[in-house]
């Protein structure tokens, strides 16, 4: 199998014991291609040093996430821009609005994902966005900017089948990980109605590990749990799953 992972934080300190034993490992199981959103200005090193490492397996993608903004946000914002002066980025992320940490800065917040989303239709870019608690706010700044060629993947997407549908009508894929798996999510049942042409997988790794690891540190060969899980609700072999996905995925960041 060739499988995809579309969200994932390997550069994070919680892989500095074993990251390059766990990339291996991951892809020697099939998992061949991994997209890591940045942060802010602090990950910029940790993000290249794994992707120059790893250069066939491991892309970078480049934004101001909505938690690291803060009162300096548009300093960060000119220092993530000067970022694609320097090298090859596949999608801008992860950017957004995040409502459920620390509502301080929600006006900036909102401000500088609407910078970013311009950068991405100026850019010819998918970008890759933060939802948390935020679904419904970044649909409406998405339909009031009306960037018609503009895509991507809402991450980590655990919502209603009114807001995936929402989503998939203005032509964004749905990044489905971890909490697929959570037995009370509720995120099985919308997976049964959606068509997997408009779903991807992701981990969030090292965050939001899958069950039957739910609540340790998420590595990046548990995307099979995610898969596995997937392949149950649709009643389809594994490797369908996979080959549709990561043609998906491929589609997004353009390989």
């Amino acid at each position: 199998m060739n499988i995809c992972d579309t969200h994932t934080h390997l550069y994070a300190e919680e892989f500095n014991a074993d990251r390059n034993l766990l990339i291996n490992e991951a892809i020697n199981k099939g998992v061949n291609k991994f997209f890591l959103p940045n942060i802010d200005s602090s990950s910029f090193d940790g993000l290249y040093k794994v992707c120059d490492e790893f250069p066939e397996n491991c892309f970078p993608v480049m934004g101001l996430h909505p938690c690291s903004v803060k009162e300096n946000y548009k300093e960060e914002l000119e220092k993530v821009k000067s970022q694609f002066e320097e090298r090859k980025f596949y999608a801008i992320g992860e950017i957004g609005i995040d409502l459920y940490w620390d509502k301080t800065f929600v006006k900036e917040q909102e401000d500088a994902f609407k910078i970013q989303i311009k950068w991405a239709s100026g850019k010819k870019l998918p970008v890759v966005i933060h939802s948390r608690n935020s679904t419904g706010e970044i649909i409406k700044i998405l339909k009031e900017q009306a960037y018609p060629e503009l895509s991507g993947i809402f991450h980590c997407f655990s919502g209603n089948i009114e807001q995936a549908n929402e989503i998939i009508e203005m032509g964004f894929y749905l990044g489905i990980g971890g909490v697929v798996t959570f037995k009370n999510s509720g995120l099985d049942k919308v997976m049964e109605k959606i068509n997997l042409a408009n779903i991807v997988l992701e981990t969030d790794a090292p965050y939001l590990a899958p069950a039957p690891f739910r609540g340790k540190r998420n590595e990046p060969s548990y995307i099979l749990n995610v898969l596995k899980k997937i392949a149950e609700i649709k009643n389809i072999s594994e490797e369908e799953v996979a080959k549709i996905t990561s043609t998906n995925a491929g589609r997004i960041f353009g390989f």
